[in-house]
């Protein structure tokens, strides 16, 4: 706490009992001399007779004398330095206020409203006493004003300190204000903040309840915006302070500075920026510095200070103050003297006493006081030079002069402590409203009051219940200690005077922000807005993920997953797309899957439809071969109709893979299992049958067996052929009738694409289809394998055994690779499977053949086929 602030609130529980009357239960105090030698302290203050008296407390003064540390001399209270005009316009405010109210027929009626206002640093030593305390501008001054009057119910209302601490009725049921508290301010800020994009922010704040309180609500409240740094000025190491601050601000990453100063702490602050040419930072900055004349006014402050935005004490105006203001003269207040401070400051003389004769015009004197009879030399004020000032000539005047005692353009503070002056005389004016006033028992009523007979407590009561409509005609009540939200939103624009304007860009109405973003002018000159993050926003497509012991605000941007999406900036999850959707190359939409498809137009349908087309057509060849050559006795030879049949089922074999490609439906997959396990069988069937014959033949050349033909003549082979397909046909047509296959969407495996397919309906029906299948092939195999080496020019069987070999080993592999194959690579496989087998049948059955019949016609006779 600053030298400033300790010495004030040593002296503050002292001068209240001066001030305060307790009311008529106070025991009579022990009358006590004064300690201190000071003279004239008194006079730091301005006052008027009245009925009723309020007082009022405003920090004329803002900085402690320097303390005298030689101890050669008793201490003695001196009065503070550092005259400040703006205080002096709010005292003023107050004297208007008073003088409108005076001249109001329906408020107070016949009651005169009188004032005993002091310079903070002031030293009572009138015996004035006041019901009610207006006042002070700092937090912590409020607080012990509150607590040193709270016991004895004086009720205390502050035009600027704004602490949310004090908003606890437990604590401070006497204390309000018209001034709203931080917590909206603060909370203002973080909305403020999160509106304009920033998310990390840093903190400069004062060592009191204004600054850290402010920080902690803006931190709490502020959803999304966290603290790259938080950094207290204390007034009393205010150098070593800002020196570490500046160096916090210029290491930081944070372009964005909220900062909870008085207007003197930040101006220290903004000049070691400046030094340091650090001034690419945006400030945020709370009421108690956004509209400083002072800090506008300073040229140094031009580039560091350009762009600010701040939230401030709402402005309006006050009719007719501006005149009140310019209308005061020494001369008019002879005993004035902050009014002839003011003087010397804006013209650099001493009014003095010489133009004082006119004493009629000052407003209604107090009688002497013992005290003020005595002559007393000029208190001390912020310079000694001072006291050699020259006299002035009487005809200075503040009509046309520019300074912040005399600017009404923006009446913030001032208006605060305009509408206080009228919260008190409502709440007078309740409290001495009585329906029978001219009744002898007027004053014994609880509910009103004489004039000289007001008890504070009984005037905190129709204060907590004040509600009445300003001269601006807006309405006023309080809500507990405070008042309902009103703030403004200033932004400090450069001129071309190389100076600071104040230009309002918007208005905060309790949670409701209206900003003109466009009006704003930035710290770079520009009107884009700055960015301040501790990482960029996450683009759609991607999600927030956190790192480890770092704010919210700072995180790593990770790409969703396949099948995940995001589509707004900044999402904390990817949301997974519905079961026919999938995520897009960019993962920010959902769009409905590829349907996946063994096709005639991709390449592996190209190519596999090519296969069996060329396939059928050797086939076809194959089959006009042996009819052209039918009469021949290679054709002849193992009953030609059985060979003929067999190209026949060979060639539908080919045919029957391209049931397998194209765009399942119901009728395609019913269809292609049927058709492929009948056609082979049927194919399978011939072969047995000729190799049944091949060994018939042979068979029955031994003696004794001659009869064994008759029982594989071309009748019982064509039963044969029909027997054996026709139990295939029969199962099929139980798979088909109980559980067929069907079309199925395969949405389980992950990726963009939907697998159409046809679910088998039955696995048993499929493996009796191909256990059947493989059956007949393995009873061909090995009946074809014992006649492999009968005697005989051309032995056919050694040929069906090669085919069977062949035929046996691509099923006998299809299985696991059928199993393992997902999607149409499935249908591929069993493609493949089918034409390898009839390549197969077709190659070793026919290609030796069609080799003799075209290349070796000399051996197609039957003789040569009779030989051994």
């Amino acid at each position: 706490m600053s030298p400033w602030f300790t010495w004030l609130t040593q002296a503050i529980p002292l001068l209240l009992p001066w001030l305060v009357r307790v009311g008529v239960g106070m025991a009579q105090a022990t009358v006590c001399s004064r300690r201190d030698h000071s003279v004239g302290l008194d006079d730091l203050g301005l006052s008027q007779e009245g009925d009723v008296v309020i007082g009022a407390v405003f920090p004329i003064h803002n900085l402690p004398p320097a303390p005298d540390l030689s101890f050669s001399q008793h201490p003695n209270l001196q009065s503070c330095v550092n005259f400040q005009e703006e205080p002096l316009r709010w005292m003023h405010a107050l004297v208007f206020a008073v003088d409108e109210i005076n001249r109001n027929p329906f408020l107070l009626p016949g009651v005169r409203l009188g004032y005993r206002v002091l310079d903070s640093c002031a030293w009572p030593s009138s015996d004035s006493h006041v019901p009610l305390v207006i006042g002070d501008a700092s937090s912590t001054q409020a607080i012990v004003l509150a607590r040193t009057l709270g016991p004895l119910s004086v009720p205390v209302i502050s035009y600027q300190a704004s602490c949310g601490c004090l908003s606890d009725r437990q604590e401070f049921p006497n204390f309000f204000r018209t001034i709203p508290s931080d917590v909206y301010q603060a909370l203002t800020m973080a909305r403020l903040t999160w509106l304009l994009g920033w998310t990390w922010v840093g903190a400069i704040a004062a060592d009191n309840d204004y600054g850290r309180q402010a920080v902690f609500e803006a931190a709490v409240r502020g959803t999304g915006v966290c603290l790259a740094f938080f950094e207290t000025l204390n007034r009393a190491n205010l150098v070593r302070d800002v020196e570490r601050a500046a160096d916090t601000v210029q290491a930081s990453t944070a372009r964005v500075i909220l900062v909870f100063l008085w207007y003197t702490d930040i101006g220290a602050l903004l000049l070691e920026l400046g030094r340091r040419n650090v001034t690419d930072r945006q400030f945020l900055a709370s009421e108690a510095w956004s509209t400083s004349g002072q800090l506008l006014r300073n040229p140094a402050l031009f580039n560091v200070a350009r762009g600010v935005v701040g939230v401030a004490i709402r402005s309006a105006p006050m009719p007719g103050f501006e005149a009140h203001l310019r209308s005061l003269h020494p001369s008019r207040r002879p005993r004035d003297v902050l009014l002839k401070e003011l003087w010397e400051t804006e013209f650099g003389c001493s009014p003095g006493v010489a133009h004082g004769h006119d004493t009629s015009l000052l407003p209604s004197p107090l009688p002497p006081t013992p005290s003020e009879s005595l002559p007393h030399p000029p208190p001390p004020t912020s310079s000694t030079s001072r006291l050699r000032l020259a006299s002035c000539s009487g005809a200075e005047t503040l009509e046309m002069v520019q300074s912040p005692f005399t600017d009404t353009s923006q009446l913030r503070i001032t208006y605060n402590v305009y509408l206080a002056v009228y919260a008190a005389a409502h709440a007078l004016h309740s409290l001495l409203s009585c329906p029978q006033r001219d009744s002898p028992s007027w004053g014994n009523s609880f509910t009103c009051s004489p004039p000289y007979k007001i008890s504070p407590a009984e005037l905190l009561q129709h204060l907590n219940q004040v509600n009445f409509t300003t001269p601006l005609g807006e309405p006023f009540y309080f809500q507990g200690a405070d008042v309902p939200a009103v703030y403004d939103l200033v932004n400090w624009q450069a001129t071309p005077q190389g100076l600071l304007k104040l230009v309002t860009i918007g208005r905060v109405e309790g949670s409701n922000i209206l900003i003109d973003q466009s009006a704003i002018q930035w710290n770079a000159g520009s009107n884009m807005v700055p960015v301040s993050v501790c990482s960029d926003s996450c683009s759609p497509g991607t999600r927030v993920a956190r790192k480890k012991g770092e704010p919210v605000c700072c995180f790593d941007c990770i790409s969703c997953a396949e099948g995940e999406v995001s589509n707004t900036t900044g999402s904390l999850q990817c949301d997974r797309c519905p079961l026919e959707f999938w995520s897009n190359g960019n993962r920010t939409a959902c769009i409905p899957r590829q349907l996946e498809f063994l096709s005639f137009n991709d390449t592996m349908g190209v190519t596999l439809t090519t296969v069996a087309v060329c396939g059928a057509v050797a086939t076809a060849a194959v089959f006009m071969l042996f009819v052209y050559h039918r009469h021949t006795p290679l054709v002849r030879a193992n009953n030609s109709e059985l060979s003929f049949l067999l190209l026949l089922s060979l060639k539908l074999c080919f045919l029957c893979s391209l049931v397998f490609i194209g765009r399942p439906s119901v009728w395609a997959c019913q269809i292609r299992q049927a058709a492929f396990g009948v056609i082979f069988v049927l194919c399978l069937s011939c072969l047995l049958v000729k190799t049944i014959v091949v060994l018939a033949a042979f068979r029955s050349a031994r003696p004794g067996a001659g009869q064994l033909m008759r029982w594989f003549g071309p009748v019982q082979q064509r039963g044969s052929v029909f027997l054996f397909t026709s139990v295939q046909v029969i199962i099929c047509a139980v798979w088909l009738s109980i559980c067929p296959p069907l079309p199925y969407r395969d949405l389980g495996l992950k990726g963009s694409k939907v697998i159409l397919e046809c679910e088998m309906g039955s696995v048993a029906g499929f493996s009796l289809v191909l256990g059947y299948i493989g059956l007949l092939a393995s009873l061909c195999l090995l009946l074809a394998f014992l006649a492999r080496k009968l005697p005989d020019n051309f032995n056919e069987a050694k040929f069906i055994t090669f085919s069977m070999l062949i035929f046996c080993a691509v099923w006998i592999s299809f299985v696991p690779a059928y199993i393992s194959s997902p999607g149409k690579y499935a249908d591929a496989v069993e493609i493949f499977a089918i034409l390898a087998s009839s390549f197969g049948l077709l190659f070793c059955l026919f290609a030796p053949k069609c080799f003799i019949i075209l290349l070796r016609p000399e051996r197609n006779t039957k003789k040569h086929m009779m030989d051994k």
